[in-house]
């Protein structure tokens, strides 16, 4: 861990001149600069390359939500064992690589913790300016947390979460700040303490997307009590948050405007992604693993059948091609994509499941038609009408599952619907004529630490969380 808070603090001057970071500490290189201001700080928000990227790739591999063709397959043996589903794999030796999941998102926590330990000894702001950035940072560090631990740890449950590990908790910026792994109980109660301190100082509107707002801090901690299974509090969130914003995107009205190009036959012409930062969905964005001007994963053919028959989401941004050996629904949209942040959408489908949960399934498919409306083809669309709890949660999960693909949350669901044991998710599939299984109680569902991580882990020490 130490080296990378070397890493952040040296960044820190901006001119790039080589400097010891003891000696950055007490004074700045020629053409460098020392962070005083809250501009200074604020700046590293900004910094959306380093710091805002949510790179969860694995778990799409293994979810089969982004499409691998055969010679990466042949190429990259971690990804094939998630991707094919191989529990006799040892994933631990097989992931050597600089794993960007774990050190982009301790970089980020470091620098989080960064902003958290000075924010409020800047100069040049209010009070109130000070507090705001403080908060912000409590947000995106508490976010930061709970991807590490819905990836490298078993998903939350309250029986074990005491005894089970987590991932390693670090709070201070200082680069021999020792690590600790705690249990997965400490480390919610960490994450919902972070959010707690933040929610009377965020604004309600921030001054970028990047920026978490108040409606985030709403929407996040509805996440993470969805998450922990406690529906009330994960609906009473999802409600707040949507005080905040509820609006949706109008995929019928972005299909209308661009279908022209995107029913050319056998044309792959990219279109522009409205999933950037000026989103209306958006509470807060963040990238997935790229992080620049960009097209989005493709799909395999398995998973672009789950999507509902009209959906001029998905129809708007992919499209059949076969290449060789491959068929897969190839990308259309180029541009920024909120992978790693929160929507509007996602609060939706929270509240959706919590009211069915509680078994008020006609007000949960209201909620859940609502989103579909603006999704749907008229000229395909029906309301989802049932008085069935089951049926109404799996179309939920269903919509959701669609509607967030390519980011953590169908994985972090699943793990959740697997430890509860009602509604479980497993997938089977056949290639070349071998069938293949991910059941839903397999090891697989919880990533190992890199390497790197548990030989070097700083000042602490990490215990992988599973066998292989």
């Amino acid at each position: 861990m130490k080296n990378i808070y070397i890493k952040i603090l040296c960044v820190l001057t901006l001119g790039l001149t080589f400097a010891s970071c003891n000696d950055y500490l007490d004074d700045a290189p020629k053409g460098s600069k020392i962070p005083t201001t809250l501009a200074d700080y604020e700046a590293f928000i900004r910094d959306e390359y380093t710091n805002q990227s949510v790179n969860v790739d694995q778990a799409l591999n293994l979810m089969n939500d982004k499409f691998i063709d055969i010679a990466t397959l042949a190429a990259q043996r971690l990804t094939k064992a998630n991707y094919m589903w191989d529990e006799t794999a040892d994933r631990i030796q097989l992931n050597q690589a600089d794993e960007s999941t774990y050190y982009r998102s301790y970089m980020g926590i470091a620098t989080f913790n960064l902003i958290i330990s000075n924010a409020l000894n800047t100069t040049e702001a209010t009070e109130d300016q000070k507090r705001i950035l403080w908060a912000q940072a409590k947000i995106l560090r508490a976010m930061s947390y709970y991807n590490l631990a819905n990836f490298y740890a078993e998903t939350y449950v309250a029986s074990t979460a005491t005894t089970k590990l987590s991932v390693p908790l670090i709070t201070s910026a200082d680069i021999n700040a020792p690590s600790k792994q705690v249990s997965i109980q400490e480390m919610y109660d960490f994450i919902l303490a972070d959010v707690k301190d933040a929610l009377p100082y965020l604004p309600k509107v921030s001054q970028t997307a990047l920026h978490p707002n108040l409606g985030a801090g709403y929407a996040f901690y509805a996440r993470v009590y969805l998450q922990m299974n406690n529906y009330t509090e994960a609906l009473k969130y999802a409600d707040l948050a949507l005080v905040e914003n509820n609006k949706l995107y109008d995929w019928n009205a972005y299909y209308i405007a661009n279908k022209a190009v995107i029913d050319v036959a056998n044309s792959y012409t990219n279109t522009p992604s409205p999933m950037g930062y000026t989103y209306v969905e958006n509470y807060t964005f963040r990238h997935g693993a790229t992080t620049y001007l960009s097209t989005e994963y493709s799909i395999p053919v398995e998973r672009a059948q789950s999507f509902e028959v009209g959906d001029v989401r998905f129809k708007s941004r992919w499209k059949l091609r076969t290449v060789g050996a491959d068929t897969y629904y190839r990308r259309t949209l180029s541009g920024m994509f909120n992978y790693g942040g929160i929507t509007t959408v996602e609060v939706y489908l929270i509240k959706a499941e919590c009211l069915a949960r509680a078994g008020q399934i006609s007000q949960a498919l209201t909620v859940l038609n609502t989103v579909r409306k603006t999704r749907i083809q008229p000229a395909s669309y029906q309301d989802i009408a049932t008085t069935d709890k089951t049926t109404a949660l799996n179309a939920i999960f269903r919509t959701k599952n669609n509607e967030l693909i390519l980011t953590l949350i169908p994985f972090a669901d699943a793990r959740r619907l697997n430890a509860e044991g009602i509604y479980k998710v497993s997938f089977t599939k056949t290639a070349n004529g071998t069938t293949y299984t991910l059941k839903s109680d397999s090891h697989l569902w919880t990533m190992p630490f890199p390497q790197g991580a548990t030989q070097n882990p700083g000042n602490g020490t990490i215990t992988q969380n599973v066998s292989k």
